[in-house]
């Protein structure tokens, strides 16, 4: 009796959140963050496309991105994004997923205060802590050019 009261105070999964493919919420992520700065050009394009092809095996992945990019536009909040996100990926993939994010914010070789602020803010809704996500940054700066970040 008393689990058949707590159910109905519990909430309920989003409808919009089990329709949304882990792929896709991926994606919308990556291109969040690839607009986060105000500027969404063809080499955050061409980073985003890299990164799908690299995480899902694609050889097309502008379909995943164009999609992405359309049900970005269209959300109110990346809640439902990052829920998926955070319930079909294992922690090493969703720490994977915030080192890509990393690196689409640095495609530029800038650090934007707003995309620093998304990352600071979707780490945690994808289960993915502060030390992990700093740890992602640093491999990802490694790797690049020198540059003003």
């Amino acid at each position: 009796m008393i689990d058949v009261l707590k159910s109905l105070f519990r909430p309920a999964p989003a409808a919009a959140s089990r329709d949304i493919a882990p792929d896709l919420a991926v994606a919308v992520l990556l291109v969040e963050a690839a607009r986060a700065d105000g500027h969404y050009n063809d080499d955050d394009r061409h980073a985003v496309d890299a990164l799908l092809t690299g995480m899902f095996d694609l050889t097309e992945p502008a379909a995943l991105r164009q999609q992405a990019e359309a049900a970005q536009e269209e959300a109110a909040d990346l809640v439902r994004f990052t829920r998926v996100v955070k319930t079909a990926l294992t922690d090493e993939e969703r720490v994977a997923l915030i080192e890509a994010l990393w690196q689409v914010v640095l495609v530029d070789h800038h650090r934007d205060p707003h995309e620093d602020a998304l990352l600071r803010h979707l780490a945690p809704l994808i289960a993915v802590d502060d030390r992990d996500s700093a740890e992602a940054r640093r491999r990802v700066l490694a790797r690049a050019p020198a540059s003003d970040t």
